[in-house]
């Protein structure tokens, strides 16, 4: 198996692949893979420049790679794709260029286009992670982490590190490119997860679920950009019901913070 690539969960269960955000590894989703490995297969990947794969590049087409082979290596060739940030973004990009391997995708924190003025908070995150890298930020992670979360969350993450160095790298690729069209080149079904307390990308979400084919949008009460980490049970509970009405052969179903679009997806060029 490669390289920070994680299994739990019955072997020929549906799959879920999680892909983690910036700075982070695959064990941040510790609480999504203790409750849904009952009965999905869980797989948990490192990105380029993080953890495991801290020796890689990030770039787009490598992240897509590595989620692109532990589909491969871990289930029957699908999986339903949960990404959170960086994650999110990885994913829409594989799922455009890959959508074979794609059953459905989960989206949370990654609605909002680094391009223009609004790629300042990419490159100001990625500054200030280069500048202050070492151990006293280390420690201050850390110190957040204990402070802000239970240990069964907090301990995983701070054991699998904070990865600055390639987490700015990884910023720094997403500057410029657009995730709108490679989510409208996706034909599957989508959700996306927003906590309440991330406006930034909460409220650019609609732009991105009026070009997705099969879109609903879920706000998270009181989360913020670390929706699945303020909010795991309401988390587990929708990448649940979204993989419950997979299997029962049904979208998911269209709330009112979602639109159902009608017309063929367009096809992505990168």
């Amino acid at each position: 198996m490669s390289a920070g690539v994680r299994v739990a969960g019955p072997v020929g269960a549906p799959a879920i692949v999680f892909v983690h955000g910036t700075r982070l590894t695959g064990s941040m989703w510790t609480a999504q893979v203790t409750a849904l490995a009952d009965t999905f297969r869980c797989v948990t990947v490192d990105l380029p420049g993080h953890g495991a794969l801290a020796d890689r590049t990030f770039t787009l087409d490598a992240a897509a790679d590595v989620v692109a082979q532990a589909v491969r290596q871990t289930t029957d060739g699908r999986a339903v794709v949960v990404g959170l940030s960086l994650g999110g973004y990885t994913a829409m990009h594989l799922a455009a260029t890959r959508p074979e391997l794609v059953r459905g995708l989960v989206l949370s924190g990654a609605t909002a286009e680094p391009v223009g003025w609004r790629a300042a908070p990419f490159l100001a995150l990625a500054a200030a992670m280069e500048a202050f890298d070492g151990p006293r930020l280390v420690a201050l992670n850390a110190w957040f982490f204990r402070t802000r979360f239970p240990p069964a969350i907090a301990e995983p993450i701070i054991a699998g590190g904070f990865w600055s160095a390639g987490g700015a790298i990884a910023l720094r690729a997403l500057v410029g490119e657009r995730f709108a069209p490679r989510l409208a080149a996706y034909p599957g079904p989508t959700l996306i997860l927003n906590g309440s307390l991330d406006p930034v990308f909460r409220l650019s979400s609609r732009s991105f679920a009026r070009v997705a084919r099969q879109p609903r949008r879920i706000r998270l009460g009181g989360a913020t950009h670390l929706a699945n980490l303020d909010r795991p049970a309401a988390f587990n509970h929708a990448v649940r019901s979204f993989m419950v009405a997979l299997d029962e052969g049904r979208g998911p179903a269209v709330d009112g913070l979602g639109a159902r679009l009608q017309r063929p997806p367009a096809p992505f060029r990168p």
